[in-house]
């Protein structure tokens, strides 16, 4: 078996673990906004942050190990632009609330059924490679190249420098966390965070550590769900000719572990859009995501996890404004959008009615 089979089979287990996970916990940044705006409850907002500080402390030990070189990665490129990059996690943050959903979520939610995640990621996936490769790349290109900024990093630290600013980070994370014990009580948001933290890490060590082959190099990557949605749908069109790659596999995975509980738990079932305005909201959201996904080179598993795990400027500065973009959706937008029905492994908090969920 060659380093790049390795790999890809690492891929496609990572994959069908969040798949797995995403489905029966219900872990999204999407439904940890909506809660804590609607409901003023936190149990999924902290799980996100458990997320992140477990991925962060987790690849920043694999890296000071030497197991991988987050230098290769692209959230360590020398350079962002101090206008896109801030521009594109806005609008990615915005449109995620819009299309109920972020690019995992809606894999996970396509695994049982909803055929409206499917909508969502035709619209993301093919508006992320119009700004990557299409029409709007000239444009993109030449004002990121115009508005450049220094995108920081830890690895230019000395080593003891470097691992107190890690031991920094991960008490913060976790410190917000397990705040005041609340995510203790919940064990399901529990594990959603922390298995999602440890398959960011998984995701690194297999691109990194697994697939570390001079002759054959694998690009170092962990999860990420807005251009790799793209190549999904490019690789399906044009496999002639074309490879598999790392981001591919993990779409695949995520939407094969999805299915597979779904099914597993009968809880798959078909269902799609009532309304024309409600599909013109998830086109826009979705298309929002793809143009602001690449702009930000990330999604909020790409950027929020995947990226923050190596504590870069850039993703630092992403992840801030996909917070943002989201919170002003749901300040801006009409109540019917803020409060999305339920779906599966996305229960409302004990003491609130059940609303139904996209």
């Amino acid at each position: 078996m060659t380093t790049v089979e390795r790999v890809l089979w690492c891929a496609l287990a990572v994959g069908v673990a969040f798949g797995i996970v995403g489905q029966m916990t219900g872990f999204c940044l999407n439904r940890a906004l909506r809660d804590y705006h609607v409901y003023r409850t936190d149990s999924k907002l902290r799980s996100f942050l458990l997320a992140m500080g477990v991925a962060t402390l987790g690849t920043q030990s694999a890296s000071i190990l030497g197991l991988v070189d987050l230098q290769k990665s692209i959230y360590s490129v020398p350079t962002i632009s101090w206008l896109l990059l801030p521009i594109g996690a806005v609008l990615f943050g915005y449109g995620m609330i819009l299309a109920n959903g972020c690019g995992a979520r809606a894999l996970v939610m396509l695994g049982q059924g909803n055929l409206r995640s499917l909508w969502v990621l035709l619209c993301m996936g093919i508006s992320a490679f119009v700004t990557l490769t299409g029409v709007i790349a000239p444009l993109r290109m030449k004002v990121a190249s115009a508005t450049p900024m220094v995108n920081h990093n830890l690895d230019g630290l000395p080593p003891s420098a470097r691992i107190l600013a890690v031991a920094v980070a991960g008490v913060l994370l976790l410190g917000f966390a397990f705040w005041r014990g609340r995510l203790l009580s919940n064990k399901r948001d529990l594990a959603g965070g922390l298995i999602v933290g440890l398959l960011i890490i998984a995701g690194w060590l297999a691109t990194g550590w697994v697939g570390d082959d001079e002759f054959d190099p694998v690009p170092v990557a962990s999860l990420s769900f807005v251009s790799p949605v793209g190549e999904t749908i490019q690789y399906a069109m044009i496999s002639t000719g074309l490879s598999l790659r790392f981001g591919i596999v993990i779409v695949v995975g995520v939407y094969c572990g999805s299915l597979l509980i779904s099914l597993l738990r009968r809880q798959f079932h078909l269902h799609g859009f009532t309304a024309a305005p409600d599909m013109l909201r998830y086109m826009t959201g979705g298309v929002m995501m793809g143009v602001g996904g690449a702009l930000a080179s990330g999604c909020s598993i790409g950027q929020g996890l995947t990226g923050m795990s190596t504590l870069s400027l850039g993703s630092f500065i992403a992840t801030v404004g996909i917070f943002t973009g989201g919170w002003l959706a749901l300040m801006l937008t009409t109540p019917s959008v803020v409060v999305e029905s339920r779906g599966n492994a996305g229960d409302p908090p004990k003491d609130v009615p059940a609303t139904g969920c996209g």
